[in-house]
């Protein structure tokens, strides 16, 4: 470096900058003729000079910055023209060639381009202005370039009013795709639309979403920009700032906005890839700073400096972290190496751009590769022509070289190829040496119908005038301390896919990942983003999934949610677990239980059936209704035992619509049946006469079961027809489905179950007026506490079963179930059965008798005084109950005239005492 910085001001001697142009010829760098001649634009220099006199004059200044990359364009370009006149392409026909400097400005290449519109053969490069430019011969037939978009836009315009075709192989913009504004653009390289979907997909592919974007200030970069922005929104990757660069050096706020963006990426730690859209002249500038700030990021290369040899050889670019570009597909190229190892031998006569590249290799000789690298670009034409005398040849093969960019040379030699087979379509029925031959708005409609076979692909031009060839993805990695610029994989635009050639391949870019660029943690499966007081949708905070709701993969924006009749998902889900189906089954402990009480419920059952069977013709038996209408209440409670088992296992419709008819029509059997007992016991101790005379007439057994039971039947009958019972699954829990049965109609199974209390009501009030019977034979009042037992177990089930919902609700029927049936069960069995066991001396005819005997006499003795202390009310309140009778009495026959107060005077007759026991025996006798 030392030696650098001692030639540079050996060789520089100061003079005034003078004019590069003294006529219109000194503007082209290299020209060859021909039949054909075809036009090309490159950007051999990186920027122009501009004067220091004031006021600025309108003269084309020189340029500085050799750019070797796109001097090798130029030289790709004479190549491929000497080729094809080398070949039968064009037989008979040569195509010629001139080449200008756009010095990456539109101004300069403004003025080349006004040179190819001049009329051919015209000494004084006139531009005609015609309305009509169908039969004017311009100078060219077509143009190769230009290097940059900006540059591309402002020539096609031009050439678009006399329809020249222009082919570029470098300038991407998506733009320029627009054939309204473009008519005559075509380029064999995709559009930026496609370089920046591969980009985003690349960033989303290795789990980055929290980038920084560094371009140029100029229509290439805004475009590429713009580009870049709605394809990383439809990845999910938001762009934490954006810099932009002004689009030439020689602004004065260049290094100044050069460090704002340093400052950017140094601050912005979380960001991890930058995308940098910018020539390679501004890279080198940005690269320089970043080194000096040791930052160290992964750097996504736009197509422009991918592969750019001066700046992978810069120094201690190792540090710099990662680089990942995506360049031009390339062909095969070794011919080009070729014509390369034989560029010493050429002239530089016609050749201005060879001519000062000798030049430059003389006056940077003697330096190392990356200081002979940063010679050349820093030399100006102005140097060289002061310095000329001083030149000596020393001649570098490999530099050139090292120095290629695989993909510009492909893209190159294309566009100039596929002139030519434009050219040859053109001049299948032409003598097309004669250069007016066709005009260039012909050779226009013969390039969007031309194919290429490159590489035995056979390659055209699409709707937008691009070739939709691949991209190659580049990384740039050091080998033996080197760093070198290698291929990783293939990016196919048609597909949207990645190709590798082989695994090692794969893993260098499946190693990316290892670097994070995110704004916000990943959220795990389980999770979903929530969106924070940032503008950028990146930028978040990781919640759990609610309950039901479920995320199965990373960063998702919501969680599913669960169908929630089937599944149900835990806080934190990955995924739905299928709800359990409940029910009471027969494995429940607690379903054994109620089981096994009506187990025992059935065998209590047999054995009072046993007990009654055995005693049939005890005085206790016969009293209770006699075998037949025990064998029926006993089969109606064992039918009732029978329907809870309907109440356990799954449910069905069969079960749903069984259990509780079954369970109605059979307790309104023991309700009908219990209720005879009643009416019977009344009819037999009620001394009342009118009362007497209703019973006598109500007591129809057969028929007040038979009845009291259809109706019963019907009500289920037409329950089970019109609103039938039914499966249901309840969905109220959570985490499981409870299949319980729908009984269909609230209002039947209400009536149902009135029904059942009416009569029991009914039955009770009839037992209760009978309660006052024996002490050995007091079956109203054992009914009377049955009827108690129902009421209570019925009006607690009410409260309870309404409340109450799970598997567990048909166990709260069962339950009221077995409490009734029990209870009226005992209360109607047990007694007797406790007498025929343990009171066998009671259960004889003589101890019945002796009991009935008494108790008549007790009751006639009971129903005489109940006369005469209603005799005695009727004449004073005050006066005994016997005093009363006494003197009340005016009959010898018994008869006894009593008055209520209140009321008119009733005569009744008084039982004489023996009459009152007589009957009292006889209706006991009866029972």
């Amino acid at each position: 470096m030392a030696l650098f910085n001692f030639l540079i001001p050996c060789f520089v001697i100061s003079a005034d900058i003078v004019s590069s142009c003294q006529n219109t010829d000194d503007l082209v760098g290299a020209s060859s003729p021909g039949d054909i001649v075809i036009g090309g634009l490159f950007a051999v220099h990186g920027e122009m000079l501009h004067p220091e006199d004031h006021p600025i004059k309108p003269v084309i200044q020189n340029c500085a910055g050799f750019e070797i990359q796109v001097f090798l364009q130029t030289l790709a370009m004479i190549h491929a023209i000497e080729m094809i006149n080398n070949s039968t392409l064009l037989s008979g026909i040569t195509l010629g060639y001139e080449i200008y400097d756009t010095c990456a400005e539109v101004t300069k290449a403004m003025a080349s381009t006004l040179r190819f519109l001049s009329k051919f053969n015209s000494s004084k490069n006139i531009v005609e202005f015609k309305c009509n430019y169908s039969d004017y011969i311009p100078r060219i037939k077509a143009v190769a370039g230009a290097s940059y978009s900006e540059v591309s836009m402002a020539v096609s315009r031009l050439l678009a009013l006399q329809l020249i075709p222009q082919v570029s192989p470098a300038s991407s913009a998506e733009i320029l795709s627009d054939k309204i504004r473009f008519p005559s653009f075509f380029r064999t390289i995709p559009s930026d639309f496609h370089q920046t979907r591969a980009m985003a997909h690349l960033i989303c592919e290795s789990g980055w979403n929290w980038i920084g974007v560094i371009a140029t200030d100029d229509d290439n970069g805004r475009f590429a920009l713009e580009s870049f922005g709605v394809q990383a929104m439809s990845n999910n990757v938001c762009i934490a700032f954006k810099e932009m660069l002004p689009a030439y050096l020689s602004d004065a706020t260049f290094h100044t906005k050069v460090d704002r963006a340093i400052e950017k990426i140094v601050k912005e730690t979380r960001v991890n890839v930058i995308v940098v859209f910018m020539r390679q002249f501004h890279v080198l500038k940005l690269f320089k700073k970043a080194i000096e700030r040791n930052v160290n990021k992964i750097w996504i290369a736009s197509d422009n400096w991918s592969a750019a040899v001066k700046i992978s050889t810069m120094p201690n670019i190792r540090q710099l972290g990662t680089v990942v570009g995506f360049g031009f597909k390339s062909g095969d190229i070794s011919t080009f190496q070729d014509f390369l190892r034989n560029l010493h031998e050429k002239s530089t006569e016609n050749n201005k751009f060879l001519g000062e590249y000798i030049m430059l290799l003389s006056v940077c000789a003697h330096l190392e590769y990356s200081d002979f690298q940063t010679c050349l670009s820093n030399q100006s034409q102005d140097d060289l022509m002061q310095n000329v005398e001083n030149k000596h040849q020393i001649w570098r093969d490999d530099f050139l070289n090292a120095n290629i960019e695989p993909g510009f040379i492909h893209s190159t030699i294309l566009a100039v190829y596929a002139i030519a087979h434009a050219i040859k379509g053109q001049c299948k029925d032409r003598n097309c040496k004669d250069p007016s031959a066709f005009a260039p708005w012909e050779l226009l409609e013969e390039l969007k119908k031309i194919t290429i076979i490159d590489d035995d692909k056979e390659i055209k031009f699409d709707s937008k005038g691009d070739m939709s060839t691949s991209y190659d993805v580049l990384l740039w990695k050091e080998i033996d301390g080197r760093m070198e610029i290698t291929t990783m994989a293939e990016y196919d635009p048609k597909k949207g896919d990645f190709i590798f050639e082989d695994e090692e391949k794969k893993k260098e870019f499946l190693d990316l990942k290892n670097v994070r660029s995110t704004c916000s943690q990943h959220c795990r499966p389980g999770q979903m983003k929530k969106v924070t007081e940032s503008p950028h949708t990146c930028c978040y905070e990781c919640v759990y999934c609610p309950e039901n709701h479920y995320s199965n993969q990373t960063d998702m924006d919501y969680c599913y949610q669960c169908h929630n009749k089937t599944y149900w998902a835990p806080v934190n889900s990955t995924m739905c677990y299928r709800k359990a189906i409940h029910f009471l089954s027969w494995t429940d402990w607690f379903a054994i239980f109620l089981l096994v009480l009506s187990g025992f419920g059935v065998v209590l059952i047999f054995s009072i059936s046993i007990i009654f069977t055995k005693n049939l013709n005890t005085p206790v038996v016969k009293a209770s209704g006699g075998l037949t209408v025990c064998y029926i209440i006993l089969l109606s409670h064992f039918c009732i035992f029978l329907s809870t088992v309907f109440f356990i296992g799954e449910p069905t419709e069969f079960k749903c619509k069984t259990r509780q008819a079954l369970f109605g029509i059979s307790f309104t059997l023991c309700i009908s049946c219990i209720l005879i007992k009643s009416l019977k016991i009344l009819l037999a101790f009620s001394f009342d006469p009118k009362l007497q005379n209703f019973l006598k007439c109500a007591y129809k057994p057969i028929p007040i079961v038979v009845t009291c039971t259809g109706i019963q039947v019907i009500i289920c009958t037409f329950w089970l027809i019109f609103r039938t019972p039914f499966v249901k699954q309840n969905f109220s829990i959570p985490k499981a489905i409870i299949l319980e049965c729908n009984e269909g109609s609230v209002v039947a199974f209400g009536i149902m179950l009135g029904y059942i209390a009416a009569l029991a009501f009914i039955c009770f009030i009839f037992a209760f007026k009978g309660r006052k019977l024996p002490e050995n034979y007091n079956e109203a009042k054992f009914i009377t506490f049955g009827m108690l037992i129902y009421f209570i177990a019925w009006i607690v089930f009410i409260p309870v079963y309404a409340t109450t919902f799970g598997k567990y609700l048909p166990a709260v029927e069962i339950i009221v179930v077995l409490i009734s049936n029990y209870g009226i069960l005992c209360c109607t069995f047990l007694p007797k059965c406790y007498i025929i066991i343990y009171k066998q001396e009671t259960n004889t005819k003589s101890a019945f008798l002796k009991m009935i005997y008494k108790y008549s006499s007790k009751s006639a003795g009971s129903v005489a005084v109940s006369q005469i202390s209603l005799d005695s009310k009727s004449t004073s309140s005050q006066a005994t109950v016997s005093d009363s009778c006494k003197a009340e009495k005016n009959s010898a026959n018994g008869n006894c005239h009593f008055q209520v107060p209140g009321q008119r005077l009733i005569k009744e007759k008084v039982l004489p005492k023996s009459a009152a026991r007589t009957t009292s025996r006889k209706r006991l006798s009866s029972i």
